[in-house]
């Protein structure tokens, strides 16, 4: 799962964000992004452009000169396409270049380029602060603790614009810099790093946002690196328990004394001097 830098409004690293795969962990289908590029640029088209027909043109309403007889081409008007001030053939009118593409295609071009833009670590997710007042000296420290370098798109979601004015201003004046509600596949490819608000990943996901702590993500590897020692202190403590019960065991069954030498020992008499006594009677005998 694809995993984007959270930061909070004060501009610090708050966690990070599970982004789920299957809208930012796409193949890119590049005959499908291209086909909702040329869409995209087509419908910004304005398609004004038009030129006057000889019909249209002021002017040539009679014969410059008769049909035959004069040695020249024969001409009915001075306004034909091939005089200099003339109309133009086949010239463009204006249209609307605009055509249609499947809902399902245009989700397919955008996953393709958030999975592209995901792979390479540039989108971040950020909860957008609020501005008193217009400040483009703000804006651009705030990039810079986003650490979003060259063109950046900014998504903030379908929310009221007017909650966000200054903040629009703000960041209007810098020229690399496009902030908009709505994220498009042209938009998210002709931007180097994409930065996306808590309630413009909800609408894209249809979910809210599982922030992780950076502090748990830092501690997973030092409970891998402990696990062995952690293992040899119970091994450790193990042997130390087996030999404190071999010891106890030991102990419990060590032999009795006989009861003369239980006798002895009660009247304060060692057993060996004892017998050396006995033994003297004998020899004396």
């Amino acid at each position: 799962m694809s995993v984007a830098t959270y930061i909070d409004a004060d501009g610090t690293h708050a966690g990070t964000v599970q982004l789920p795969d299957e809208i930012f962990a796409v193949e890119p289908n590049v005959p499908v992004m291209h086909a909702v590029v040329k869409a995209h640029l087509a419908a910004v088209r304005a398609g004004t452009h038009s030129t006057k027909t000889r019909a249209e043109v002021r002017g040539g309403g009679r014969k410059p000169w008769r049909q035959k007889g004069t040695g020249r081409a024969r001409h009915g008007s001075i306004r034909e396409p091939q005089w200099v001030g003339g109309g133009v053939a086949h010239g463009p009118k204006p249209r609307d270049y605009t055509f249609s593409l499947t809902k399902k295609t245009r989700a397919l071009a955008l996953k393709g380029a958030l999975s592209d833009r995901a792979s390479e670590g540039s989108i971040v997710v950020v909860e957008l602060p609020p501005f008193e007042e217009p400040k483009t000296r703000r804006a651009v420290e705030l990039l810079e603790r986003w650490g979003a370098n060259g063109k950046v798109l900014i998504v903030t979601g379908q929310r009221d614009p007017n909650e966000h004015m200054d903040t629009w201003k703000s960041f209007r004046n810098l020229p690399y810099v496009l902030m908009t509600q709505v994220a498009t596949t042209y938009r998210v490819l002709a931007a180097d790093v994409v930065v996306l608000t808590k309630e413009a990943l909800r609408e894209i996901t249809g979910a809210d946002a599982e922030i992780g702590a950076p502090a748990a993500r830092e501690d997973a590897p030092a409970v891998t690196e402990d696990a062995p020692v952690t293992e040899d202190a119970a091994t450790e403590t193990a042997s130390a328990t087996a030999e404190t019960e071999t010891d106890t065991a030991s102990a419990d069954t060590e032999p009795e004394p006989p009861a003369a030498e239980a006798g002895q020992e009660a009247r304060g008499e060692p057993g060996g001097e004892a017998g050396g006594v006995a033994t003297d009677e004998g020899d004396a005998e």
